[in-house]
């Protein structure tokens, strides 16, 4: 960005938090974010912040990406309405977008001398903790290589180690951002999901929304995320569609009002014709 785009973006950014009614202390709290980052940002001091750093603003003052940065509106017909009234599509991250293996557990317990299901089982003590965002990252790490004995133990060095992009979802991912507004529903530890779209692990796209559990301070599938995720979208719960591997996910989504769709990643081909089925947009 040049120097009059930076300011801009510094600009509207504040005129947004106070509209919102948060100090810069309360807008770094609910975005994870450093004060110093923030006030930088609101000067112009920044000349490339991150796509998720803004994003992660945005989500908080509950405004678009493409509001906050200024872009101008999209051309063509995005976003356009499915034949069942579809707006707004979210996708979740692991088990759809991405693959995880559970060869992490084996990993983990080679270097530590334990049966990958002692490993597994310890990890699920915390894992809703820090999916919710109770824990930070690193008393995640340090609680579990307490238990484990494992002193230097890094979780997302095994987590993306082990996890790849589901075959094809990146070419789907992208049709759907052609045609329609197009967000992440995850339940997932924080920094994890900037960390996949460095590496490529799920589709580098422009995101109308991001919904990441650790920031929302809320799993799926209680109702308020979804809540959150309505507001965010700016959609009706029956002009969105929700893809998700996980069957009591879905069925909460589907009681609010959601079209729903059950994504299989051990056959990811038909699992993405069918999203693009359902997807079809209606006769003008």
């Amino acid at each position: 960005m040049s120097v009059s785009d930076e300011q801009k973006l510094g600009q509207r950014l504040q005129a947004a938090r106070q509209a919102a009614g948060l100090t810069q202390q309360t807008l770094c709290q609910k975005a994870g974010l450093s004060y110093s980052t923030l006030a930088k940002i609101e000067r112009g001091a920044i000349k490339t912040p991150s796509v998720f750093t803004i994003q992660s603003i945005a989500g908080v003052l509950g405004i678009s990406l493409d509001q906050l940065v200024g872009a101008p509106p999209a051309t063509g017909s995005r976003p356009m309405r499915s034949r069942s009234g579809v707006r707004f599509v979210y996708f979740d991250v692991n088990g759809c977008l991405a693959r995880f293996y559970y060869r992490a557990f084996t990993d983990i317990g080679i270097d530590c001398d334990l049966p990958s299901d002692v490993v597994e089982t310890t990890f699920w003590h915390y894992n809703d903790r820090a999916c919710r965002g109770d824990m930070t990252m690193a008393e995640f790490n340090m609680a579990l290589g307490k238990r484990l004995h494992l002193p230097d133990f890094d979780w997302p060095k095994y987590y993306l180690g082990a996890t790849e992009p589901t075959p094809k979802v990146a070419e789907l991912v992208a049709w759907v951002r052609e045609r329609y507004g197009v967000g992440l529903l995850t339940n997932t530890m924080a920094g994890l999901v900037p960390s996949m779209l460095q590496r490529a692990l799920i589709p580098d796209v422009r995101y109308d929304a991001i919904i990441d559990s650790s920031e929302a301070h809320l799993l799926k599938p209680e109702r308020a995320i979804y809540e959150l995720a309505e507001k965010r979208a700016d959609c009706k719960p029956e002009e969105i569609l929700f893809v998700d591997d996980t069957r009591a996910n879905l069925m909460a989504a589907e009681k609010l009002g959601w079209h729903v769709m059950w994504f299989d990643d051990s056959r990811p081909e038909e699992s993405i014709a069918r999203v693009r089925e359902a997807l079809e947009p209606a006769a003008a």
